[in-house]
């Protein structure tokens, strides 16, 4: 089977697409709260699964890491409003230290094609 890497870096690809799963990298977004940071890592999940050829209907699992576990509600309320309600996936939220200090979510998204 052949692998597609989309976006490919030096470090790291955006994602990477092998037979009919596509494997995003970590996203994390840009903004002061919880909800304008899943706002906009979503748009980018959104967007490299276009990519990929895929979609939020899509999506098998989603692994996240909170780095403040006292904003899951605000982080749901992002999540929920996001997710295809006819096709939830799998998911997991943990707290976690995350790469910088200014971030505070991070998705990490697997997803068929």
């Amino acid at each position: 089977m052949s692998i597609k890497r989309i976006e490919p870096g030096a470090r790291m690809s955006g994602a990477v697409v092998h037979g009919n799963t596509v494997y995003l990298a970590g996203q994390v977004g840009e903004g002061e709260t919880v909800t304008d940071q899943c706002k906009d890592a979503l748009a980018e999940v959104d967007r490299l699964l276009a990519a990929a050829g895929s979609n939020k209907s899509k999506v098998l699992q989603t692994i996240i890491y909170l780095s403040d576990m006292s904003t899951f509600g605000e982080m749901n309320a992002v999540w929920e409003a996001w997710i295809d309600p006819a096709n939830p996936p799998a998911r997991a939220t943990s707290e976690a230290a995350l790469a910088a200090p200014k971030y505070k979510v991070e998705f990490i998204v697997t997803a068929a094609i």
